[in-house]
């Protein structure tokens, strides 16, 4: 089902969707997020729609998604097992980095929304994100500089495969325990 998640009709057409296909919804994963590159210094190239657009998709949408689907995921509660949602955000919103300030900053935003629907949506709903510094995909494949960095100053001497963030997607999930917490995923970058 595709979705535009900039438009609110849209994030609510993909939770009826879904239920009326599934006929439930025990997790959530917020996955969807938009970036655009501009140089930390450059300021004036900073747009009002560009904080606008960003916040609309990496901040905004996620919430009402979880607002859409808190009557579903609670019946999932109702099932013996807590709903769950994963927000993925970035490393960005953890440490004054990233493609651009607006990206960081609704990044940063989406890891306080989370912590604050963890404690609003406890016990019933769990409520994590996962913070991944660079992700190899199609998007970064070009991104040498990011690349180097990973390759040199990470212990683990790389970026992270998408199979990488989706195991620690599946420990969350799997969890009925954690909520509340943002993971970060950057093969130790965060430690130089």
């Amino acid at each position: 089902m595709q979705a535009d998640l900039a438009v609110e009709a849209d994030r609510a057409r993909l939770i009826e969707r879904t239920l009326a296909h599934y006929g439930r919804l025990d997790t959530l994963i917020n996955n969807a997020g938009i970036s655009r590159v501009v140089p930390h210094g450059d300021l004036g190239a900073i747009t009002g729609e560009m904080w606008h657009e960003l916040n609309e998709v990496n901040v905004v949408a996620p919430f009402r998604l979880v607002a859409l689907a808190e009557a579903a995921l609670r019946e999932a509660a109702q099932r013996g097992r807590p709903g769950s949602v994963v927000n993925i955000s970035s490393h960005a919103g953890v440490r004054p980095k990233g493609a651009s300030i607006p990206y960081a900053a609704t990044k940063a935003a989406l890891n306080h929304v989370t912590k604050l629907l963890a404690m609003t949506l406890a016990p019933a709903i769990r409520v994590n994100a996962i913070a991944p510094g660079l992700v190899d995909t199609p998007l970064t494949r070009e991104w040498t500089a990011a690349q180097e960095l990973w390759r040199s100053k990470s212990p683990m001497r790389r970026a992270a495969q998408p199979d990488d963030i989706a195991d620690l997607v599946s420990l969350l999930v799997s969890s009925s325990y954690l909520t509340g917490e943002i993971i970060v995923a950057d093969g130790g970058l965060n430690l130089t």
